[in-house]
């Protein structure tokens, strides 16, 4: 799956992901941040899903429509736990996430807003 690291997210999840076959970018590698409606355009014109720690994605897709390949949101996660927790969600709803779903996964609870 292809997916686009927001820079808040631990730069460690990458390898992880990566060590799964998923194909990872992370903009903490881009020469500067182009702010949070750059980032959500650029996910969605290559098909990649956004992972991110951040609200403010899902208030661009919800309340002003920025289409989207799917928001996964950490939420109260350790930088350790990060990892684990976006592998698990990309196996378990990668086909919703990729339908437009946003979930948001915070420890011992999963929120999804499914896209249709």
């Amino acid at each position: 799956m292809k997916v686009l690291l927001d820079t808040c997210v631990w730069g460690g999840v990458r390898a992880e992901l990566e060590s799964q076959g998923h194909d990872v970018v992370w903009t903490g590698d881009w020469a500067e941040d182009p702010g949070d409606e750059e980032i959500l355009r650029h996910a969605y014109q290559d098909r990649r899903v956004l992972v991110t720690l951040d609200k403010d994605f899902g208030e661009l897709a919800v309340l002003h429509r920025q289409p989207h390949f799917g928001i996964l949101r950490l939420v109260g996660l350790s930088s350790g736990q990060q990892g684990r927790v976006c592998s698990k969600v990309l196996v378990l709803h990668g086909d919703d996430l990729q339908a437009g779903s946003i979930i948001t996964a915070e420890p011992g609870r999963l929120r999804i807003r499914s896209a249709y």
